[in-house]
């Protein structure tokens, strides 16, 4: 059993989503079989579907990036979704221009086994169930490299978040607040905004609306609808991280000339490290906070999963459970 694209549909995604029995394309001699216990959906799949980083001459390939399961042995292990090529020597997979994503060119994490690289296998703490840690790879690693290796915020810092409610967004929220940071919100929905405060949020504002004061840091998620707000929003010397641009990628203003005279700092930021995935695993453990799950479905119900994400109708993390 598994999700896997067989198409793009850029307008109709779910008709591009298969979900049944495929067998998996071969992948590299000596990369380990883990047995999923839990999956999470990001809007990386979805992305797949429409044919984003995902040509034709791949398909059909099994969606998913991020797992927690069980190795042959016996090992409790999160995979880490970063697939580096052979010879890249770096310390930060991240920067490998050739890396890529399971579910990219390699078979993903919504099936019943995924395999990779033995080096992609992190321990995973008995503190944390299956479901909590599939959360991990993808939207929470991403948030605490941009809160934590990319943004220089500090506690006692004013981080705003754009963007209320999905996966890398209530990460952010959690970790920020427990960092000892004032965290804010904006949401175009008032009921979102009102669940990030539930979740640890300080205060949470319409989306573009003016602030009390400037900030110290923008984490920026969603790309051309609010990066003027972003940059506005910014003290000067501030830092604006940027990990996606769901809204689209091309602002009606570039901002350059308030980006260089107050001045500013822009950090792109992807994924992270094994060793950001080992340090956010053990923050967790040693602080109760856990990753906010909005339903776990059996992976047979899996284009419900992905419809309630294209609708923007689900809070935290969606999980597959195989």
């Amino acid at each position: 059993m598994a999700a896997y694209a067989v198409r793009a549909d850029l307008e109709a995604p779910l008709n591009a989503l298969i979900v049944g029995h495929i067998e998996p394309p071969d992948v590299p001699s000596g990369w380990v079989p883990v047995q999923v216990k839990a999956a999470a959906l990001n809007h990386h799949d979805i992305w797949s579907l429409r044919g984003v980083g995902l040509p034709a001459d791949r398909l059909p390939m099994i969606l998913g990036c991020d797992a927690a399961g069980v190795t042959g042995d016996g090992r409790e292990v999160i995979v880490h979704a970063v697939i580096n090529a052979p010879d890249f020597a770096g310390s930060d997979g991240t920067y490998d221009p050739a890396r890529s994503l399971l579910s990219e060119r390699y078979p993903g994490t919504f099936a019943t086994q995924v395999r990779v690289p033995v080096a992609n296998l992190v321990d995973k703490p008995p503190e944390l169930g299956f479901a909590e840690a599939a959360c991990l790879p993808t939207a929470w690693l991403t948030a605490y490299r941009m809160l934590f290796s990319q943004s220089g915020a500090r506690p006692g810092d004013t981080v705003l978040i754009q963007g209320a409610g999905g996966g890398v967004s209530t990460a952010l929220t959690a970790l920020g607040r427990q960092a000892g940071m004032r965290i804010w919100v904006t949401s175009r929905d008032e009921s979102r905004g009102a669940r990030a405060v539930s979740v640890g949020a300080h205060q949470a504002f319409p989306m573009g609306a003016r602030l009390p004061e400037r900030v110290d840091a923008v984490m920026e998620t969603v790309g051309a609808a609010t990066w003027s707000h972003s940059i506005n929003a910014l003290k000067p010397g501030g830092t604006l991280v940027i990990c996606g641009a769901t809204s689209g990628d091309h602002p009606s203003k570039a901002e350059l000339t308030k980006i260089f005279f107050r001045p500013l700092r822009v950090h792109g930021s992807t994924m992270g490290t094994r060793e950001e995935l080992i340090a956010l695993s053990k923050m967790l453990v040693t602080t109760g906070i856990r990753p906010h799950i909005d339903r776990v479905l059996p992976l047979a119900d899996a284009a419900a999963g992905f419809a309630a994400m294209i609708a923007g109708d689900h809070f935290g993390k969606i999980i597959f459970q195989p």
